[in-house]
């Protein structure tokens, strides 16, 4: 979760009121947040410190001392929900040219108009373009923030997207004029720009802002120019998001806006922009209109366990920012204002009201649903076992998930087209491009990676493997366990062996051959005739296959000799008979054995 830093002199004037550090922990536990930590500021010589709180996630409105300042002074009921407006000034107006849309095909903007910043203010608002960067924008992949003088520019705006050598123009707070591309290898050297570079630096098209006199004023994602830049004097601030979310972009621009339009000369208004988009359509932002969810309240009761009527209801929601007013006995009207983009189902007004409330004023009692937890029965087989396993001198592995095609496919003489493989769509890397079909490569990957390990190797893995069902909506997945043991010479032994004890009972001779041979197909992992675990006590069902390592597969993986191999589909898709469900693999250590045809 994000941390933002606040000078306690600022909050506590904002607030109207001061506190011990222990009081405004507890303000701050009273209203779901953490302070994390006290630092002090060196410049105030001891008499100020500096709060670390930790926000949640989708907090977007309370990232700057503006927005937790007057989120709290609400809900201590020190102050009103704002009523944000609309100016009915004329329309600054932007045009969207239809190349952008190969690149990043989305702009929204609004001004803040006769605004007064001093440093702390203009500092504040800097930090929260940098929180919204790094929180809800992605680091600027998915939005990114443009701030400007608008005195130092002309309307209409235009956003287009460019060749790089087509656009140069000074960026901040540099001396000279450089061309897009340059700007490129300029900024892969800057350590706080250089992350961003990457987001547009292969596309053949830059996104670009101009004015109608053909200032550049920003590059986005990337840098903005230094002819529109801003400082603690700017009076009227134009702000423009570009985005590939148009959700998120609207939810950027309206925290921006919402956090700081107090600072106007008319506290609370914004003024609105045009966007003609590339059909011709106008669109008007910001949308400021709040949205309305009527919610019952005996549900609220229910769902957390108090029991208050409605007019406490209302009250409850108003002190967390949620405009409220009774409909009737069981029934309140939520207004939910742009600046709780967070708020979006019953159970977040329902935690809100609960916050409210205080946690630790709900009474405690038993739930009336008897709910007896048991482990789910696929684990519980699963560590049967990893312990028998274990126990019997191996070493679990753990190992990716996702694998490359061809670590099941190429390496083992097949094709990749036959194995009902669930491939990932648009893959990072070569070595994630597949759900794993089988545990094996992880294993030889990983006995490949500890040659200068000491012989026997002896690693077995029980885990998951991703089988594409085309028959069903969704996948499957089974368990599978493997069982493999590398030494220093091959084997020899191709008879079939005997397991002569089943869940820890002596079999007798009619039910014990639990190892048939059948063909197997060639170019696979393991040589020789198919010895195969068919089980006969106390329902006939093939669970298994043992036998050695094919050479050649395996000195195409540079292994040499594996001389077993175990690979075990414990029965677990039907009723198990008392004592079957305790039979692990251990018996393949300690009660096979080896016997002339």
């Amino acid at each position: 979760m994000p941390t933002i830093g606040v000078k306690r002199s600022l909050l506590f004037k904002e607030l109207g009121q001061t506190y011990t550090d222990k009081e405004f922990d507890q303000l701050c536990f009273d209203y779901g947040l953490e302070l994390d930590d006290i630092e002090p500021i060196p410049e105030s010589n001891g008499e100020d410190v500096e709060y670390k709180i930790e926000i949640p996630a989708n907090r977007y409105d309370i990232l700057c001392l503006e927005g937790l300042s007057r989120a709290l002074k609400i809900f201590l009921k020190k102050a009103e929900i704002p009523k944000f407006t609309l100016s009915n000034q004329k329309f600054i107006r932007m045009k969207i040219l239809p190349n952008t849309q190969r690149i990043r095909p989305i702009v929204v903007g609004a001004v803040l108009r006769d605004i007064t910043f001093d440093a702390d203010s203009y500092n504040s608002f800097i930090k929260l373009q940098d929180k919204l960067h790094q929180n809800l924008c992605r680091n600027r992949t998915l939005v990114a923030i443009g701030t400007h003088d608008l005195d130092t520019i002309q309307q209409p705006f235009i956003y287009d997207a460019r060749e790089p050598q087509h656009i140069k123009f000074r960026s901040l707070n540099q001396k000279i004029e450089m061309r897009a591309d340059e700007m490129m290898e300029f900024y892969l050297k800057d350590t706080h720009l250089k992350r961003y570079v990457s987001i547009i630096q292969d596309s053949d098209v830059y996104p670009v802002i101009y004015d109608s006199n053909n200032v550049v004023l920003s590059l986005p994602p990337l840098i903005n120019g230094d002819h529109s830049k801003m400082s603690v004097k700017t009076k009227n601030i134009f702000i423009e998001c570009t985005a590939v979310d148009a959700h998120k972009a609207n939810v950027v621009l309206n925290t921006m806006l919402t956090m700081f339009a107090q600072y106007c000369s008319k506290p609370f208004e914004i003024e609105p922009v045009e966007v003609e988009q590339v059909d011709g359509k106008v669109i008007v932002y910001p949308d400021l209109s709040d949205r309305s969810q009527d919610v019952s309240v005996q549900k609220i009761n229910q769902r957390i366990g108090i029991n208050v009527n409605a007019d406490k209801t209302a009250e409850l929601l108003n002190r967390m920012c949620l405009r409220t007013n009774v409909i009737d006995p069981d029934t309140v009207r939520v207004d939910i204002p742009v600046t709780r983009a967070d708020i979006l189902h019953f159970c977040d007004v329902a935690e809100d009201c609960a916050v409210a409330y205080g946690f630790n004023n709900i009474f405690k009692t038993v739930p009336k649903t008897s709910c007896i937890g048991n482990q789910f029965e696929l684990n519980r087989v699963s560590d049967l076992l990893r312990h028998g396993v274990a126990e019997a001198g191996f070493t679990e592995a753990l190992t990716f998930t996702l694998c490359s095609c061809s670590d099941v496919a190429e390496k083992f003489g097949k094709k990749i087209e036959n194995i009902p493989a669930v491939h990932i769509a648009n893959p990072k890397t070569l070595e994630f491009q597949i759900g794993r079909t089988s545990l094996l490569p992880g294993l030889l990957k990983t006995i490949a990676n500890n040659q200068g390990t000491a012989l026997p190797i002896q690693l077995f893995e029980i885990s998951d493997v991703i089988l594409n069902d085309a028959s069903q909506e969704q996948t499957h997945k089974a368990m599978e366990n493997k069982v493999i043991e590398k030494t220093s010479k091959p084997s020899n032994r191709h008879t079939p062996r005997r397991i002569e004890y089943w869940a820890g009972k002596k079999l007798t001779k009619a039910s014990s051959d639990l190892f048939l041979d059948r063909p197997r197909p060639a170019n696979t992992l393991f040589s020789g005739p198919n010895a195969v675990l068919n089980q006969h006590y106390p329902i006939r069902d093939t669970i298994g296959e043992v036998n050695d390592g094919e050479a050649s597969v395996l000195r195409s993986l540079d292994l040499g000799y594996l001389t077993r191999g175990y690979a075990i589909d414990p029965p677990l898709r039907r009723t198990a008979f008392p004592g079957e469900i305790g039979w692990t693999a251990i018996y393949y250590r300690r009660y096979l054995k080896h016997y002339n045809a």
